[in-house]
């Protein structure tokens, strides 16, 4: 069998495989930091965590089937790994980036809405202030 296709194959496994992990990994332990952004609304947050493992799918494997190709024939071993190294390191970094990127737009929500939970007085008011009247004008 031709080196390349070995190279090939073996990107796909491994690409696909830690693909599935990080999503899988995110997805479990997102729904709870997803559940207090979405103030505990836990089918809501199940929801938004179903459509951003989805999303993260679709863009890791997108971008794992684009980088598929090279543009060089492996001839040897050392090649192989050469090849292997440099498309799974992409791949890591792209899958870091996403993770990243997720982590701080939910962030962003998550301490926007603490802010708002923050603004709400702890205690119901417990009366009114008369309004004191206002002085009359005296023409000019």
């Amino acid at each position: 069998m031709d080196r390349t296709v070995v190279a090939y194959v073996i990107y796909l496994l491994v690409s696909i495989g830690l693909t599935v992990w990080v999503a899988r990994t995110l997805s479990r332990n997102g729904k709870i930091f997803l559940a207090d952004v979405l103030h505990g609304n836990e089918k809501l947050a199940d929801a938004v965590n179903h459509l951003l493992v989805v999303g993260f799918y679709l863009v890791n494997l997108g971008f794992v089937a684009l980088y598929l190709s090279g543009d060089e024939t492996i001839t040897d071993t050392r090649g192989v790994f050469e090849a292997l190294s440099t498309k799974l390191g992409v791949v890591l970094l792209v899958l870091g980036v996403m993770h990243l990127a997720n982590v701080f737009v939910l962030n962003k929500i998550r301490r926007r809405g603490v802010m708002e939970r923050e603004q709400v007085p702890p205690v119901p008011p417990q009366g009114w202030v008369a309004r004191r009247p206002r002085p009359e004008r005296r023409p000019v």
